[in-house]
């Protein structure tokens, strides 16, 4: 016979509540039909937990109660790894009588007479101390095993509450465990905010996706989890969410009628707006003041993220909000300089230098607009001036800074065009500057009717380092 005792658990398991007395009754039966047995108790941390009778008399084929107690309330479980134990030791006794100190020098000294009938383990349990080890403070006691313990003492409604916890505190690899044992994946909490909006909130990524496989249904009319990511530039989440949800609304509004593109432009997050973009997002949709993201962009002086906009906008940059204000009124009424020309200047500067509007180009130039700014086609407007045959405004742009030899879409140079429309005049005076021709270059690129007016001009025409 290797024991005279069967506990009636492989584990005491303690719930644990903070600042409170917590203990736990376990049971001992004598498994011998006729003889009395003496049962000595000991745990492995006397300081931390008293047993309510640590020396007893079992008599035969009986059972009786004892408690494990934690000494002293605390604020948190006193967790170990391995776990506090309680140590069960037998003895035979067969008078079935024994004063406490006889029993104490019966268990003081070892030998065959003693039986080691169990080493129970001591497992704090329930919601408190799993919260404990889903808090920052736990970093060491991450162990799957003391959680799952913990979590079996939990109804639906605490493990709900701990399944938000988790995802607030990023500790993802807790996830599955909660909502295998019950948790509600789809919970809201008091204030509608969902589990999956905390998960986005978080910046989560491996939240969202354990919260998408588990099941979370999306709802496109209240779910905000993409104008979050937007607004935070976690395209890493923007993407988890458009492929775990094909039929994701990309264009639903908040409460101010902002879609998730707005809210990357008011923050300038660049990669999020071209991740939307690319995926179908609305570039020109207007939220309830009228205000597209350009317009917000230009607000707040995002200027890589108004470039972007306007390079994929049809309208945006002449949209006017419910005030009546483009995106360029309000770059100045906020004093972004920076975007004068992106928004407005540039094309000013390009409308003048097509109709020779020297002063306009004077005010534009002055007020910083980029002389060398190219359109959509790739033209310059000192190309404009030159096609049009603006000798004046060519010289302006000159005289202020233009670069000679810029190639527009088609690899035509502002002499090109010039030739091309036919001013000689213009022409010559590029050439003059320094703009860069060889008579056959001219001649395949122009039309042959146009070449016939350059014929006599060739000497000036042509640089003197391409003279044949």
């Amino acid at each position: 016979m290797d024991r005279l005792i069967k506990p009636d658990v492989q584990a005491v398991d303690v719930l644990f509540a903070r600042r409170q007395k917590c203990g736990r009754a376990f049971k001992l039966t004598n498994l011998m039909h006729t003889m009395s047995v003496a049962v000595c108790l000991t745990t492995s941390e006397p300081l931390l937990f008293s047993i309510s009778k640590p020396f007893s008399i079992i008599p035969p084929l009986t059972t009786s109660s004892f408690t494990l107690v934690l000494n002293e309330p605390c604020d948190q479980p006193p967790l170990s790894s391995p776990p506090c134990t309680i140590l069960v030791r037998s003895s035979m006794l067969p008078t079935g009588k024994a004063h406490h100190d006889d029993l104490c020098r019966l268990f003081s000294k070892p030998g065959p007479h003693i039986f080691k009938d169990a080493t129970l383990p001591i497992s704090f349990v329930g919601p408190h101390v799993a919260e404990f080890l889903l808090s920052p403070s736990s970093m060491s006691l991450e162990i799957n095993f003391l959680f799952s313990k913990a979590i079996s003492w939990c109804d639906e409604s605490q493990l709900t509450s701990l399944l938000r916890l988790a995802v607030d505190n990023g500790k993802s690899h807790f996830l599955s465990a909660l909502i295998e044992a019950g948790a509600d994946v789809n919970d809201r909490g008091s204030e509608g905010e969902s589990l999956m909006l905390l998960a986005v909130k978080s910046g989560n990524a491996d939240a969202v996706q354990i919260l998408i496989e588990s099941g979370y249904a999306i709802d496109n009319d209240i779910d905000r989890s993409l104008h979050v990511a937007a607004a935070m530039n976690w395209v890493d989440i923007l993407e988890i969410l458009c492929l775990g949800y094909p039929d994701i609304n990309l264009n639903s509004v908040n409460s101010q009628g902002q879609t998730a593109l707005h809210l990357a432009a008011v923050h300038g997050q660049v990669e999020a707006l071209q991740f939307l973009v690319s995926i179908g997002s609305e570039v020109d949709v207007t939220d309830r003041d009228g205000w597209t993201p350009l317009h917000y962009a230009a607000h707040e002086g995002h200027i890589e993220t108004s470039e972007f906009l306007l390079h994929h906008s049809v309208y945006a940059k002449y949209a006017v909000t419910k005030e009546g204000k483009t995106a360029y009124a309000l770059a100045v009424e906020k004093g972004n300089s920076s975007l004068y020309d992106t928004l407005h200047l540039g094309d000013s500067l390009q409308r003048a230098a097509r109709i020779d509007d020297v002063h306009t180009m004077k005010s534009c130039l002055a007020q910083g607009a980029n002389i060398n700014r190219t359109d959509q086609n790739g033209w310059t407007p000192l190309h404009r001036a030159a096609f049009k045959g603006h000798m004046e405004s060519v010289k302006l742009l000159l005289n202020n800074g233009a670069r000679i030899d810029v190639v527009d879409g088609t690899g035509y140079t502002a002499l090109l065009r010039a030739v091309e429309a036919g001013h000689v005049q213009v022409a010559m005076y590029l050439v003059a500057h320094g703009a860069k021709a060889s008579l056959k270059s001219l001649k395949e690129m122009v039309p042959s009717d146009h070449m016939e007016c350059f014929k006599n001009h060739h000497s000036t025409l042509v640089n003197p380092s391409d003279r044949d």
